[in-house]
């Protein structure tokens, strides 16, 4: 199973504030690494990993800013120090990097930097593609940047991820909807869905502390995710996260929105129940996933036991069964999966 070693820089370089952004907060950490500190954390992930026998499985991924607006000079000093512990010939390394930036700080010059220092992955923090949204949360950029740096991405041969924030200012669940059409039309690869965690020190704070800013409830919220997933799991896009990270900058630093430690764990036990209530037949219904998936099956907290024992007792039977495939559940039979 594929993972990363996650490198944090923070707020740097980027050339503006959006109104839901204090990366200082998200990423925890207060002062940008050196290059010598960055090596040195990658030599001890590496130590690591090559005992375990995950590196082949396992990219370095910059993440908390947007990484292709720092300093050049800074950003060619971090790559080097990754490529020196990636996979080649005569190494058995990581297999690649990935970054996170902005669309309007993608052009060609920046993709053959990338490209050479060995970067496979970039991620786009799209946000939204509606313009509307965009402007009112000091995005900086147009929808349309985010497809041109999507296809420039793609046509240069690295994988793309996209990343989207459900429930911003001057969104709509329409909005949220056409967004993820929009953005499959680009052909991202993966995608990240974050619901939006309203920071201190932001201007979405001071917008929803007058009353000007309004969140969407915690279950609409849920039930949004839950559609906008099976949009991009039935477009082939993979879900690589959903929800922010469970860290302690941003749990101890929100004063409001959608930031739960499960979020996806919670989201995709909304789709199963639904799933299943949607497929009841009369009589008893059995209900069935492998062991992996059984917490999914029974619902966050066992949610969906609860619900179905509230709603038709008597009527839904949970089993185990590993006969099943992975992320799936059957519904008297009925398979039905869910995108790894």
């Amino acid at each position: 199973m594929r993972g990363n070693v996650s490198v944090f820089i923070p707020h740097v370089g980027c050339p503006n504030d959006c109104s839901f952004c204090n990366q200082r907060t998200i990423s925890g950490e207060q002062t940008a690494p050196t290059v010598g500190e960055v090596r040195e954390r990658l030599r001890m992930a590496y130590e690591i990993g090559a005992e375990r026998g995950s590196l082949g499985e396992t990219e370095i991924a910059f993440f908390g800013g947007s990484f292709t607006a720092i300093d050049k000079e800074y950003m060619t000093g971090l790559l080097g120090a990754a490529n020196e512990f990636l996979e080649r010939e005569d190494f058995r390394g990581f297999r690649g990097i990935r970054i996170s930036t902005r669309p309007d700080c993608i052009d060609g010059d920046i993709l053959e930097i990338l490209k050479k220092y060995g970067v496979t992955s970039i991620e786009l923090g799209a946000q939204s593609m509606d313009n509307e949204v965009l402007a009112a949360n000091m995005r900086g950029h147009d929808s349309e940047a985010v497809r041109k740096a999507c296809g420039m991405i793609k046509a240069a041969g690295f994988e793309l991820g996209v990343q989207m924030m459900v429930g911003l200012y001057k969104s709509t669940p329409e909005k949220e909807f056409f967004t993820c059409e929009e953005l499959i039309k680009c052909r991202p690869d993966t995608v990240r869905i974050y619901p939006v965690a309203v920071l201190r020190g932001t201007a979405l704070e001071m917008l929803y502390a007058k009353g000007e800013y309004v969140l969407y409830g915690f279950d609409e919220c849920v039930e949004i995710c839950a559609g906008l997933a099976e949009r991009f799991e039935n477009a082939g896009v993979k879900i690589i996260r959903m929800g922010l990270h469970a860290e302690d900058g941003v749990d101890k630093n929100s004063v409001a929105g959608f930031y739960h430690p499960a979020f996806g764990e919670v989201v995709t036990s909304f789709r199963v129940r639904e799933i299943i209530r949607k497929n009841l037949c009369d009589g008893v219904n059995v209900c069935e996933a492998a062991n992996g998936f059984m917490s999914a099956l029974s619902g966050h907290k066992k949610c969906n036991r609860i619900y179905f024992d509230e709603h038709f007792p008597g009527r839904v039977v949970f089993k185990r069964n590993d006969e099943l495939p992975g992320r799936t559940v059957a519904v008297n039979g009925r398979l039905f999966a869910f995108g790894v």
